[in-house]
């Protein structure tokens, strides 16, 4: 099921990012101190009155200065018109209203969605004295607020709630289907990695819109297999100005991801590994998804060579391993498979992976194995801190998709980062899990407990 979207947009300094983080609260996610995940945040989640939405922080859009400013507002507007449900434009109520804020009210005038007009900064008189200002914009109701203390947010997400569009309802599968996304960033072949999926299978029952917004859900079998591929595809360039196509690519992506099961992170091989590749796959990592890492466009990188060996095949498929593994390594879990999507090769040898992946996302330990295992581990390594052991007391699976392990001990301060990434290693190797994340969460053992 897809959430409705909320853009926020406005020109430079009038406070977007303070709201976006103000409605998101602290539901951002919180990512593992590990190299290569990137912590800015272009979209998160909110949720008001029991009603979840995406929320698109469109704020980075006016930090590149390589760009005329009216040229990058006006991309915001473009994304939010593209894009959202609702959109909030926010502006300054100390400045008063300013041409740039009328551009922005005049593009967004098509949309033909509902717009709100939040007065940021009224906290102040001088803030207060320039809300009516803004009555000139003909566009939306004014709201006053202060994204800084808070003040006025509540009535403006009650209205924003209240005309957001009813919830859409997931498309009817059978139960045992495995949802599939084909994630990365443009033009890296997701199209043509999806062609060569079907084309492969040649059993697709039919495509099923899986939202309004251009993402088409496609039904298949294979050995057995049902599949549900959530395609991701159609990313349009929304116009000259180059940084908004990140915006369609991280919030495109942010859709599938969210209704996945095993994750595609296409790499375009001829290339290498770039920051976009990183925000995605970071994403990936974040939801808890199983995932695969897709290289394709291997027929590229066999061009150059006189003389096509296996060796050397191999030899350079180690070397773009150890790459992705260096740019990636949060992703380390991940199987890394070299197809050509244009030739179709490997792609068979891609879904057997994929069910490889999705079987170990979905596997459960027994409790008496996983104590056992964890309770080795921490013999033959003890932990200590400041001449305070680390005691482990019991460990139990509380969920899986992804695999998550409660350890209960005696002081969760005394489990450094490094020694859950040695536990975690540790249930790799036992139990494998190939392919998905594993999440270790540590509590304190309580007295009940340990009478218990």
């Amino acid at each position: 099921m897809s959430k409705a979207v909320v853009a926020v947009v406005g020109r430079p300094n009038v406070g977007k990012s303070t709201l976006f983080n103000r409605i998101i609260g602290r539901r951002e996610a919180v990512v593992e101190n590990i190299p290569g995940v990137t912590r800015d945040r272009l979209y998160g989640i909110g949720e008001w009155n029991g009603r979840e939405f995406t929320v698109i922080d469109t704020g980075g859009l006016a930090d590149d200065e390589g760009d005329p400013l009216a040229a990058r507002v006006r991309a915001q507007a473009e994304l939010a018109i593209e894009e959202a449900d609702a959109i909030v434009l926010v502006v300054d109520g100390t400045e008063g209203l300013t041409p740039l804020d009328q551009d922005v009210a005049n593009d967004l005038r098509p949309a033909q969605k509902p717009v709100f007009v939040a007065v940021n900064k009224t906290e102040g008189k001088k803030g207060k004295a320039g809300i009516a200002d803004f009555y000139a914009l003909g566009i939306g109701e004014l709201y006053p607020i202060s994204a800084t203390q808070g003040d006025g947010v509540a009535d403006l997400l009650d209205e924003i709630v209240e005309k957001l569009p009813p919830p859409e309802q997931a498309e009817e599968f059978p139960e045992d289907v495995l949802r599939v996304a084909l994630i990365g960033r443009p033009n890296v072949g997701k199209s043509s990695m999806l062609n060569a999926v079907l084309g492969e299978e040649r059993v697709v029952v039919s495509p099923i819109p899986g939202t309004t917004r251009d993402t088409v859900d496609t039904y298949f079998e294979r050995n057995g297999q049902r599949y549900v591929l959530v395609d991701t595809a159609g990313i349009r360039r929304p116009g000259k100005v180059q940084g908004s196509v990140e915006y369609y690519c991280v919030l495109r992506a942010s859709r599938a991801i969210e209704s996945a099961d095993v994750a595609i992170l296409v790499l375009n091989g001829d290339e290498g590994v770039v920051d976009g590749d990183k925000r995605v796959g970071g994403m990936a990592h974040e939801e808890g998804r199983a995932c695969v890492i897709a290289v394709n466009k291997w027929d590229l990188m066999r061009k150059g060579y006189q003389k096509w060996t296996e060796g050397l095949a191999k030899r350079i498929r180690s070397e773009f391993t150890k790459t992705v593994r260096a740019e990636l390594p949060f992703l380390d879990y991940a199987p890394v498979v070299f197809v050509s999507a244009l030739l179709g090769e490997n792609i068979d040898d891609l879904l057997d992976t994929v069910d490889d992946v999705a079987e170990a996302h979905a596997r459960r330990v027994p409790t008496g194995e996983l104590n056992r295992v964890i309770q080795d581990a921490v013999a033959a390594n003890p932990r200590s801190e400041k001449g305070r052991a680390l005691r482990v007391y019991y460990a139990t699976m509380s969920q899986v998709k992804p695999p998550t392990v409660v350890l209960f001990v005696n002081d969760p301060q005394l489990m450094h980062f490094s020694y859950e990434r040695y536990l975690l290693n540790k249930l790799r190797e036992a139990f494998g899990y190939e392919g998905t994340p594993i999440r270790l969460v540590v509590r304190r053992r309580t007295k009940e407990m340990a009478r218990e």
